[in-house]
């Protein structure tokens, strides 16, 4: 490392530059990670906090893809699931998007109506009849609390509590029993006694869940496969997961240039350390030493940005500040960045001494 040391001490300003760049790129990959972690959050999270082994949906026509927007299963297919051997509980889950209302206030939400009988095993937590469990997002932009009255379609309904914020396309999520949503659905002009999806718990076998399926008209997907059938949540992961790919792609063809000019400038140095007897292992380690050296210390300061940023940002943004937007594109920036500066040094590292040296002129 003796040469990498005395590059870095002798030629500060190159190497700050780098450096500063590495840690805007990590700034932006960690900023832009966060972001879709909070985003996602903001799709999924009542679907996730379910506790379910699976989801069923109805089957799509063919080739379609299922989806909770057009979902529609009957009780008697609940009744079926529940009969699987391995299933050890079967919600129903109504599901809609609606718009609701105080006297002086108004805010989008996703209804949420869920089964509490013997099957499902959760009536504990199912609100009573004419009443709701409000995400507090959703209390406060309805400036409510615990006992007071909200309306949805014209229908009245109390609510009952105020819990941790759960999200579903982007909406706050409301709860309410599943008789209460159907209730509300048919006075909105969509009567039936079904519901949109069935939460499942257990583990049933293949071909159990295969017979269920024929027998029933639906698809069961695990959880996280699931999460696809919310069109909002496909469309914006997969864009935001290709900029961050694109950003890593990036980061390592800028510091594979970088080191690549790095390398070529000093070429006679390099050349007259092999003359000397160097070896091409002992300079390509000093070399990759350097660049590691740069890319902590770059990556380092990105991320300790990104952190403060994050935490300022609060509740303004849904951003999530955690060791999977931070620490980990941090080591994949790192990884990436040792292997654009090793391409870079192959060619180099590998040429003769005495035509480096200018030994053919």
């Amino acid at each position: 490392m003796f040469v990498a040391w005395r590059d870095m001490r002798f030629a500060t300003g190159r190497f700050v530059l780098i450096g500063a760049v590495v840690a805007l790129i990590t700034l932006l990959v960690g900023f832009l990670s966060g972001l879709t972690a909070g985003l996602a959050n903001q799709n999924i999270s009542a679907i996730t906090g379910l506790g379910a082994s699976s989801i069923v949906l109805a089957a799509p026509s063919d080739g379609e893809q299922a989806t909770f927007a057009d979902s529609a299963i009957d009780a008697d297919a609940a009744t079926t699931w529940a009969a699987v051997p391995g299933v050890d509980g079967v919600q129903e889950l109504g599901i809609s998007q609606t718009r609701m209302t105080t006297d002086d206030a108004r805010t989008s939400v996703a209804l949420f109506g869920i089964s509490g009988d013997a099957v499902a095993g959760h009536a504990a937590d199912v609100p009573a009849d004419g009443t709701a469990r409000l995400s507090r997002t959703a209390a406060e932009a309805l400036h409510v609390s615990r006992g007071d009255t909200v309306s949805i379609g014209g229908s009245e309904l109390r609510v009952g509590s105020v819990v941790d914020d759960q999200w579903y396309s982007h909406t706050p999520v409301v709860w309410t029993s599943l008789s209460e949503w159907r209730s509300l659905q048919a006075a909105q002009g969509s009567p039936g006694d079904g519901a949109t999806a069935l939460a499942i718990t257990g583990n049933p076998s293949a071909a159990a869940v295969t017979g269920a399926e024929q027998a029933t008209g639906t698809v069961s997907k695990d959880v996280l496969s699931s999460l696809l059938a919310i069109g909002s949540f496909r469309s914006e992961i997969g864009s935001l997961l290709l900029m961050v790919a694109m950003l890593f792609g990036i980061s390592a063809l800028v510091i594979g240039a970088f080191f690549t000019v790095w390398t070529m400038q000093r070429a006679g140095d390099v050349a007259i350390l092999k003359a000397l007897g160097a070896t091409t292992r002992r300079l390509s380690l000093d070399a990759l030493g350097q660049a590691l050296v740069l890319l902590v210390l770059g990556v380092g300061l990105g991320i300790g940005i990104t952190a403060a940023l994050g935490s300022a940002a609060g509740t303004a943004l849904p951003f999530v500040l955690s060791p999977l937007t931070t620490l980990v594109p941090g080591v994949i920036m790192i990884a990436l960045g040792l292997i654009g500066a090793a391409f870079a040094l192959r060619s180099i590292l590998s040429a003769d001494p005495l035509t480096a040296l200018g030994g053919n002129r």
